[in-house]
């Protein structure tokens, strides 16, 4: 192999110098022909070989071969390293040969045979306005002090980079459909065209090529905002690239540290301001930031309907012996009198209303686990003043007594020690009762001052709540046409004891 310093000696000598051919070989120690090479040809250093043998593994390679053709058959995740083969030849065949050789050659291999070559794709320029990709995500938050998993709706506009992000619960369709409502009151418009994965909530069925058999209520929903879903081929994510890279970047900014909020609506205020403030910046290869393509774009979008689509669900169900209703696999309570009897519930995303006939019976908040019991204390708490035995052990009073104030448990240990527990239970009952027609801080405000007062009936605190609020006893009305004497002069009496 001649180095480059070699090289450059060889021409200096002939070229500049005059020395011949010979007198060079003589000097250098290489062949005539390797210097007339060197003085006709640019220096090349080495030829690349056409064929690299495999001396080692020529026993193997069919054995690989097969190996890798195979792997088209196999899940991506669990196909054939170059360790796993070298691995299994020594262990299979008594390979001897270096772990580099099998490296070489399987690379080889694996691009001849088409299995596990990378793909090369084609860079893409949005058209202004017409597309958004849409996807899920999953992330932790602190809600009212309670750790739990939520889901992260994303959507992105393929032209400007602008985003929404909201939670849910859940991925079921009335929330995704909410999802889509609040998005596109975000971006003030409608894409044409809505870029997804195959989801269920959306598609039925996948048939051939880009062919697919829509949800109902799905087909419902897109007929209503007009717009044309497109679905990417199965397990091809990276065609909505965009939207699969905002999912982590919003869990990685917007999620991080981990948000604590009063509730759901809280954290989704403060998702709704980071999205807001999102887009200062320039996207690679844009000219605008990305702020400045959405004002651009915006005009381009389909207007919004009058009135946002109505997505709710009704389902009917009766009642059992528990004065439940079982919806979605959770119970909810209605008004005892009302046990047995069939209802209809009207689903929306945060709620549930309970009708018997047109009249509204009872409103809860949606659960979205499964056998959990969601209860109005309200509706048993006749029931159980009718049984106060029953009352340390009901699931009601037992879901209620952990979030109401301390006054409350020491109201109740009054009335128990000063008329013993079944009485006193049952008088304390008739304290929580008053909740139907007081709001919270009322009734608590009033045992409060019971409390201080050292009163030990319900009575008194009907009483002083009654004073608080302001509301006279009604049951005397005063009689019409009744006589009555005049009105008494009290003026003299200011003249007594010396007054003057």
């Amino acid at each position: 192999m001649i180095t480059v310093d070699q090289y450059d000696y060889i021409r200096t000598a002939h070229r500049i110098y005059g020395k011949k051919i010979r007198q060079i070989a003589r000097e250098t120690g290489h062949s005539k022909n390797t210097v007339k090479k060197v003085l006709k040809n640019e220096y090349v250093g080495y030829n690349t070989r056409q064929h690299q043998p495999f001396p080692s593994l020529e026993p193997y390679l069919r054995i690989i071969d097969k190996w890798i053709e195979s792997d088209k058959e196999q899940p991506k995740k669990q196909r054939h390293t170059a360790t796993r083969i070298y691995h299994r030849l020594c262990n299979e065949y008594q390979y001897e040969g270096s772990a580099s050789t099998v490296r070489r050659y399987v690379r080889i291999a694996k691009q001849r045979i088409g299995c596990g070559s990378k793909q090369v794709f084609i860079p893409l320029e949005p058209s202004i306005g017409q597309e958004a990709e849409i996807d899920w995500g999953t992330c932790i938050a602190i809600l009212n002090g309670e750790k739990v998993r939520l889901k992260l709706f994303c959507m992105r506009s393929k032209f400007s980079g602008k985003h929404f992000v909201r939670c849910y619960p859940c991925e079921r369709q009335q929330s995704f459909f909410d999802a889509h409502v609040q998005a596109f009151s975000y971006f003030g418009g409608i894409f044409p065209v809505l870029i997804y994965d195959n989801l269920t909530t959306a598609v039925r069925k996948v048939l051939k090529g880009k062919k697919r058999i829509y949800q109902k209520e799905y087909a419902k929903f897109q007929a209503y905002y007009n717009f044309s879903p497109r679905f990417c081929n199965p397990g091809q994510g990276h065609e909505k690239g965009g939207v699969e890279g905002l999912v982590g970047y919003a869990r990685r900014n917007y999620m991080v540290p981990i948000p604590k909020a009063d509730s759901l609506e809280h954290l989704n205020e403060m998702l709704l301001q980071e999205c807001l403030s999102y887009g200062d910046h320039r996207i690679n290869g844009r000219e605008q930031s990305v702020k400045e393509s959405y004002e651009l774009e915006k005009s381009y979008l389909l207007s919004l309907p009058e009135i946002p689509f109505s997505n709710i669900l009704t389902t009917e169900g009766k009642s059992d012996k528990y004065s439940t209703v079982i919806i979605d696999k959770n119970h909810y309570s209605v008004p005892i009198e009302y046990a047995y009897l069939r209802v209809r519930a009207v689903l929306t995303v945060n709620q549930i209303n309970i009708y018997y006939g047109s009249k509204k019976i009872a409103t809860h908040d949606r659960l979205y686990n499964n056998n959990q019991w969601q209860l109005d204390p309200a509706h048993y708490l006749e029931l159980i003043r009718q049984r106060p035995q029953a009352f340390d052990s009901a699931r009601p009073i037992k879901q209620w007594r952990k979030s109401w104030p301390s006054c409350y448990e020491k109201l109740l240990l009054r009335f128990c020690n000063k008329q013993g527990n079944t009485k006193g239970t049952r008088d304390f009952i008739t304290v929580l009762m008053l909740h139907s027609e007081h709001n919270t801080e009322e009734v608590k405000a009033s045992i409060e001052k019971a409390l201080m007062a050292s009163v030990s009936t319900s009575h008194a605190v009907v009483q002083i709540l009654q004073n608080a609020s302001g509301k006279k006893n009604k049951t005397i009305v005063p009689l019409k046409n009744w006589q009555t004497f005049p009105p008494p002069d009290i003026s003299i009496y200011g003249k007594i004891g010396g007054a003057v």
